[in-house]
């Protein structure tokens, strides 16, 4: 698994935008400044993010773009989608079917599971997770994810949670 550029930057501008006053958005040019991107790639991530409702933008003289609602209220599972998608599909298998036209383990595949019970897991704290927290300095937001995945920690097949 693997973060993209695009997930990581879109992340980044979200955090400028969370950080700035509802009354006064920020431009694409004041975002790509703080984060040293070009203003051109600043506009191809936050487009994805308007078109799923997490920002808007607001057109003349004193424009630019703005959270659409308190970042209490957006979490990254849907931050992440709007940029990237999901860690595993379930047409993920349709894609790597080797030579043969459809894999040979669609029927029966412990990878399969493997796959989505890792993509379960990341969603969860992605659920958990707002973009408000990415506001925290790293040590306490760190803190606070351990907290709440002990508050909710899956006891794992022949594991107990007292040997992990």
């Amino acid at each position: 698994m693997k973060v993209t550029a695009q997930e990581e930057y879109g992340l980044r501008c979200l955090v400028h935008l969370a950080s700035a006053s509802p009354e006064k958005p920020l431009t694409v040019h004041e975002i790509s400044e703080r984060e040293g991107l070009s203003a051109p790639y600043v506009a191809k991530l936050l487009n994805p993010l308007r078109e799923a409702g997490i920002v808007d933008s607001v057109r003349g003289r004193a424009g630019g773009y703005h959270l659409t609602r308190p970042a209490e209220q957006i979490n990254l599972a849907q931050i992440m989608s709007a940029l990237g998608g999901q860690i595993f599909e379930s047409h993920y298998c349709e894609r790597f079917p080797g030579e043969a036209e459809a894999c040979v383990h669609l029927t029966d595949c412990s990878i399969r599971s493997v796959w989505g019970a890792i993509e379960g897991l990341v969603d969860q704290v992605l659920r958990r997770t707002s973009l408000a927290d990415l506001m925290k300095s790293e040590m306490r937001l760190g803190a606070d994810i351990q907290q709440r995945q002990r508050r909710n920690l899956p006891v794992l097949s022949g594991i107990h949670s007292e040997e992990r």
